[in-house]
């Protein structure tokens, strides 16, 4: 089980200064997904969004391609894509719009209960705090057998993890995916990213310093 919050709404509204597509996923139905709170804030910055899509699942990968396709226009007008969803669906997107600035609007907390199964290329362990908007819609837990948050641990090979040889450098990956939206300097200029498990471990709110 898991759950979707909005992240910090200063952080998103910052998002529609882009002049963005947006992405709605209201696919699990066992998934909370604030989608009232989303259509609030949408509406809010209507004349600054280029579009909206309100989809079911975009997890499946060749589903939201054919979507991509029919609102490719729109997509192509703006100045990035904002994805609500959990952080499988806004890796899916991520990849299928590699030279776009895919931004995750939402963080995905872990709930006790059965996960399911899943038979997609992305996973999302649910962090509570999501960093794909500093890695260019690519994980840098999932995509690093380390999970490493602050670059590569040098031991990679010819683009292939030092742990799994059949694995690539998920930092290699997300070093060409930042480089190719002209954002590789975001790894210079981002704090140090620190993972709070206490979002993970616990399901009390966590109080910010």
């Amino acid at each position: 089980m898991l759950i979707t919050k909005l992240k910090d709404r200063e952080e998103i509204i910052s998002f529609f200064d882009l002049r963005p597509f947006v992405f709605k996923c209201f696919g699990c139905k066992e998934v909370y997904f604030p989608e009232e709170e989303v259509d609030r804030l949408i509406e809010d910055n209507r004349n600054k969004i280029t579009g909206i899509a309100r989809v079911d699942y975009l997890c499946r990968e060749e589903f939201s391609k054919v979507y991509i396709e029919k609102v490719s226009l729109e997509i192509e007008r703006s100045g990035g894509v904002v994805v609500f969803s959990c952080g499988v669906g806004v890796q899916v997107i991520a990849k299928l719009l590699e030279e776009k600035k895919v931004l995750a609007g939402c963080d995905t907390y872990y709930l006790n209960g059965f996960q399911g199964l899943s038979v997609q290329d992305f996973n999302c362990q649910q962090c509570g705090e999501c960093y794909l908007n500093y890695t260019g819609g690519i994980c840098p837990i999932t995509a690093c057998s380390k999970g490493l948050l602050n670059g590569p641990c040098g031991g990679a090979k010819n683009g292939k993890c030092e742990v799994n040889p059949e694995m690539d450098c998920g930092w290699e990956l997300i070093y060409k995916r930042l480089k190719k939206i002209g954002k590789e300097e975001i790894l210079k200029k981002k704090k140090v990213l620190v993972r709070d498990y206490r979002r993970i471990i616990t399901e009390k709110p966590v109080v910010k310093e």
